[in-house]
């Protein structure tokens, strides 16, 4: 009898196999031409579709150029549908990008956290990525702090220190490690969103904040920790695991 409903069980899974399948299919076609909107994008999509509107009355191939550049910002903001991998021990991209940067640093004096280097992965976002970003861990955020600076190429090693920041540190539900990641300005961007409070409860791959426009993102991993990407690889914001803390090693590549 047990057998019998087990596999009638098994059969109904196999019906709706095909179902979900397609389904699924279809989720992930539409999260690459209909993306949701981060809600602080609506006004400025409200605003270039105003200015394409008045463009298009002076000259209707400024109105196209006014359009065009209204996709643009709507493309921007977009705000897609993540998929991340479960596990306390992960650390997960906090942003899109290009890991252009994997040095030894020492944690944002500001934080408090003493001097000694730890590895430091750095993703530039350009304005072409989503600049959406993700809490990287499982855990209780520590410590913010928030520091005005300059705007340079947000590419470039100084920007670390000298740009426009919001610093964040975290302890990790996996072995209560330090982990801190730090929001950075570019050359373009001129606005940090972050939504996180001290002591607030986090997962992984959940959404906190924004960068506008044209970014970097600086991810300070737990001491002894190695990182599982390399230098000009693409990583996704709350999918790509950028280490794994429970295993000893980092990982090489190459260009092919």
């Amino acid at each position: 009898m047990a057998d019998e409903k087990l596999q009638n069980e098994n059969n109904k899974q196999a019906e709706k196999a095909p179902e979900e399948n397609t389904q699924k299919a279809k989720m992930s076609w539409q999260r690459f031409i209909f993306p949701n909107i981060h809600m602080d994008g609506w006004k400025f999509v409200g605003l270039a579709a105003l200015f394409a509107i008045v463009l298009g009355v002076i000259s209707a191939p400024l109105g196209v150029i006014g359009w065009i550049l209204t996709a643009y910002v709507f493309f921007f903001f977009r705000d897609p549908d993540r998929v991340t991998p479960i596990g306390d021990n992960f650390v997960i991209s906090p942003a899109d990008g290009l890991v252009n940067a994997i040095t030894m640093a020492p944690p944002p004096a500001e934080l408090e956290m003493g001097e000694e280097p730890v590895v430091r992965v750095s993703v530039f976002l350009s304005v072409f990525n989503v600049h959406i970003n993700r809490v990287p861990a499982t855990g209780t955020i520590t410590r913010l702090v928030y520091i005005p600076g300059k705007f340079f190429n947000a590419s470039l090693d100084k920007a670390s220190k000298y740009n426009e920041r919001q610093l964040v540190a975290m302890k990790t539900a996996h072995g209560h490690q330090d982990l801190v990641f730090v929001q950075i300005a570019g050359l373009v961007a001129r606005r940090i969103l972050c939504d996180l409070n001290e002591g607030d409860k986090v997962v992984s791959g959940q959404k906190f904040g924004l960068i506008r426009f044209g970014s970097r993102m600086d991810i300070y991993l737990p001491k002894g920790v190695e990182p599982q990407v390399v230098c000009g690889q693409e990583v996704v914001a709350g999918e790509t695991v950028i280490a794994d803390m429970a295993i000893k090693g980092g990982r090489k590549g190459e260009v092919r």
